[in-house]
């Protein structure tokens, strides 16, 4: 299976929502065409998911991408050539492929559905965590919509946040962490919003 470590960089378009990334190379988008949507697929998919959950993780992926493209954040720093940062704690990507998937090195027997929303759910709490401390505007709020109506996560107090938020650092080093972390981030959305794609596809709902 191609793992997201290891995913190069190049542009891509996600469903009939154009989302452009500066720094992808050609095999991300030889996976997006050649395994769109979990087409490839007779597994059951991890929950059921309400149409607007498209809208939520693809204003997701795209608030993570307007961060990565902020100059002001990252002076000093190009963010593009940077390498990613992932949260290597979850095996999202192989707990949530597809039943025989050609996308994947290796056939699955089957499709554990409880595993995949748990590594989901597990990426989610992280990222709303890191994410507290960090002056990234609107993304925060994008990704607690997706994890309340979505995922039925209930992140962190208010007054959690006001004392994150007096703890936000904007050193190099620090904006420098934040610019790998998001960039991992990033491909982790990607994965999710396939996967929530398909879990509200015609194919599936049929």
């Amino acid at each position: 299976m191609i793992e997201e470590s290891n995913l190069p960089r190049d542009i891509l378009q996600l469903s009939n929502f154009s989302l452009f990334f500066l720094d992808f190379t050609p095999a991300l988008l030889l996976l997006v065409l050649t395994c769109p949507l979990w087409q490839i697929s007779q597994s059951v998919p991890l929950m059921g998911m309400q149409d607007s959950c498209v809208l939520y993780a693809r204003t997701l992926l795209q608030n993570i991408t307007d961060v990565l493209n902020q100059k002001t954040l990252f002076s000093g720093i190009d963010c593009t050539k940077q390498n990613m940062e992932l949260y290597k704690k979850t095996s999202t990507p192989s707990a949530c492929a597809p039943q025989g998937s050609a996308c994947s090195e290796i056939t699955t027997s089957g499709f554990d559905q409880s595993s995949c929303l748990k590594n989901i759910r597990e990426d989610l709490r992280y990222y709303d965590e890191f994410l507290a401390a960090q002056p990234v505007g609107t993304l925060l709020f994008s990704l607690r919509e997706l994890m309340k109506n979505c995922f039925g996560i209930f992140p962190a107090s208010d007054s959690t946040l006001r004392e994150a938020a007096a703890n936000i650092g904007t050193s190099f080093d620090q904006r420098l962490h934040l610019c790998k972390v998001l960039k991992g981030f990033q491909v982790r959305a990607i994965t999710i919003n396939r996967v929530i794609a398909y879990m509200t596809s015609d194919e599936y709902t049929k």
